[in-house]
């Protein structure tokens, strides 16, 4: 029994031994190499049926079933989305985007039906691509860090009662360090100018002193005096250019206060603005003359005499790029480099003009004159929409990026809200200073004013008054040296010309349609002759006599009065038309013997 029962445990043993699974770890190893010795593969002639052929036949690709969805998108069934906890998503898909943000991202009416299928179908996919991207600038804009906030005061206070000391001590540190006052007594009035990212300031006093700084940090860039009386400043397309209109001529200085350029030919100049996507420094002058300077390539693209006297009001248009101009009889003026006279003339005032500011949009132009009227006018459509009264009148307007309004009358500057919408009951802030205004702007991306007066320079914090986001491709705040150098690299390759400043900047994506009668015009231009036109009756040559200068010119005559003929049909066609219109209408206007039977005639 003893010896029956060894080899029964030796086979279960084998069995036992046969179920456990070998691991990669666990594979025999050679001995010299000290790695696992791959097993030889058995072929089915060898007399394992199991083992694999000595070569594989090519395996078919099984097609993958398509997953069942469902109408928004989601697997049905078991196949949607589970989480850790098997719980399925209860919001599935992508969040919903209101269509009150997808509106604010239109960009215009589709287009209208198009008979060719080529055009058509790229027509459908751009307009699939904009509908893209306006849903998504509206998801992403949930995502702007910053809130643009206005000051609100407590229950029957008004917020032009609210001092600034007050506003400084609410903010914080940073904020309340935007408020400052730089006392320059000995070279005023100033006028101020900041750069299109905000960070940098430019103040030129009457008496020829000009300074530039960091206005942030305080840090200042350059200071100098040029010995005569400055008109006015501005920045150019970066902080390294500055223009100073002097007494006699423009200087152009580096932002070291290095003298790079006297430009001669224009001369006595009061007012300037700068085009930045075009790169033309505007000017006006005392003489009475508008002037554009390229400063890319430093030559005058037009000088345009205005015929209208001393020019010492003027603002740009940024939507459109039209220089706007105020002159002593009360009208308003619109230019472009490319005609010698105004695209538009307003009466706005009955009295001269003293001050004029436009809107980021380009949509709203306030005006004020000496009649001491504020007068807000809808560019578009060139109509007032609202006019009220300020005591004193105002001598300085500008908008800010929200459209508010400072106005300087006399020595208190006056921001008005919502001004566009109905005429203000009271002003929205107040600020009172020693001496009379001379120059306002509000700072990009900043609540900030600064007010140039008498006694140099004033930051008036004005809460609201910046956009609360702005477009690093744009105008970085925070740009490092490397960033200004490939943006002004960028900005000089994609310059518009100055030939494309036009009231409506739309019509020149427009398509010009040219008819019939251009397109012929254009081809008898380029071939040289008109393919269309008949041409002289030249009689064949015949034989044996009947080719001699007397049977040319009957042939000729003959041919000559068949053209007649035809043309003599058409005048007697037409003659006969008309006799027989006007006997039609003779006998519906003279009255005849009427039948009982008329009365049924339709």
């Amino acid at each position: 029994m003893g010896e029956l029962a060894e080899p029964k445990k030796k086979q279960q043993e084998k069995k036992k031994k046969s179920k456990v699974v070998k691991r990669y770890w666990e594979g025999t190893q050679d001995k010299d190499l000290g790695t696992a010795a791959p097993e030889p593969k058995k072929s089915k002639e060898d007399g394992d049926p199991l083992a694999e052929p000595a070569s594989k036949p090519a395996r078919k690709r099984k097609k993958k079933k398509k997953k069942k969805m469902e109408p928004s998108g989601e697997p049905t069934g078991a196949l949607k989305k589970r989480f850790i906890s098997g719980k399925t998503d209860p919001f599935p898909g992508p969040a919903p985007v209101p269509m009150k943000n997808i509106k604010k991202f239109d960009r215009g009416k589709k287009p209208e039906l198009v008979s060719n299928r080529r055009l058509k179908h790229e027509l459908k996919t751009l307009e699939s691509k904009m509908e893209l991207a306006q849903t998504q600038a509206a998801r992403f804009d949930v995502l702007l860090p910053e809130d643009a906030g206005f000051l609100e005061g407590d229950d029957g206070e008004d917020t032009c009662t609210i001092q600034q000391e007050d506003i400084v001590e609410a903010v914080d540190i940073t904020s309340g360090s935007k408020h400052f006052n730089l006392f320059l007594k000995q070279f005023g009035p100033y006028r101020l100018n900041y750069t299109r990212n905000g960070r940098h300031l430019l103040l030129g006093g009457r008496r020829g002193h000009v300074a530039a700084l960091d206005w942030n940090s305080k840090q200042l860039t350059c200071e100098m005096n040029v010995m005569e009386s400055v008109n006015d400043v501005r920045w150019l397309h970066t902080e390294n250019m500055f223009a100073v209109a002097q007494k006699k001529w423009l200087y152009i200085y580096d932002n070291l206060g290095v003298e790079l350029h006297c430009v001669k030919k224009f001369n006595d100049v009061l007012r300037m603005e700068f085009l930045p996507y075009h790169f033309l420094l505007a000017t006006c002058s005392a003489t009475g003359f508008l002037q554009y300077l390229d400063i890319s390539v430093g030559k005058e693209i037009a000088a345009i005499c205005t015929k209208s006297g001393r020019l010492d009001v003027m603002a740009q248009n940024p939507y459109n790029a039209v220089v706007h101009l105020g002159h002593h009889n009360g009208t308003v003026s619109l230019w472009s480099p490319n005609l010698k006279e105004p695209l538009v003339k307003m009466l706005c005032h009955r009295g001269p003009v003293r001050s004029l500011a436009i809107d980021k949009t380009g949509t709203y132009m306030a005006t004020a004159g000496l009649d001491r009227k504020v007068n807000v006018y809808d560019i578009r459509s060139y109509r007032p929409l609202h006019s009220y009264l300020v005591p004193g009148g105002a001598g300085h307007l500008t908008f800010s990026q929200s459209q508010l309004l400072a106005a300087g009358c006399g020595n208190v500057v006056q921001v008005y809200k919502d001004i566009h919408l109905k005429p203000p009951e009271q002003p929205y802030m107040t600020y009172a200073l020693r001496q009379g205004v001379h120059g306002l702007q509000f700072c990009p991306y900043e609540d900030v004013l600064g007010i140039g007066h008498g006694e140099g320079f004033t930051s008036m914090l004005v809460p609201g008054a910046g956009e609360a986001n702005f477009d690093a491709l744009e105008s970085n705040p925070f740009q490092s040296k490397k960033q200004r150098q490939e943006w002004e690299v960028k900005a000089l390759l994609e310059k518009v010309q100055p030939e494309l400043i036009t009231l409506d900047p739309k019509k020149l994506g427009e398509v010009d349609f040219l008819t019939m009668q251009q397109k012929h015009q254009e081809k008898v231009e380029r071939l040289g002759y008109d393919p269309l036109a008949k041409e002289k009756f030249v009689p064949k040559h015949k034989k044996k006599g009947r080719s001699s200068t007397g049977n040319l010119l009957k042939r000729k005559k003959k041919v000559a009065h068949e053209e007649q003929r035809v043309q003599i049909r058409k005048t007697v066609q037409e003659k006969a038309q008309k006799e027989t219109h006007w006997q039609q209408s003779e006998k519906s206007a003279t009255p005849g013997r009427k039948s009982t039977l008329d009365r049924f005639q339709k």
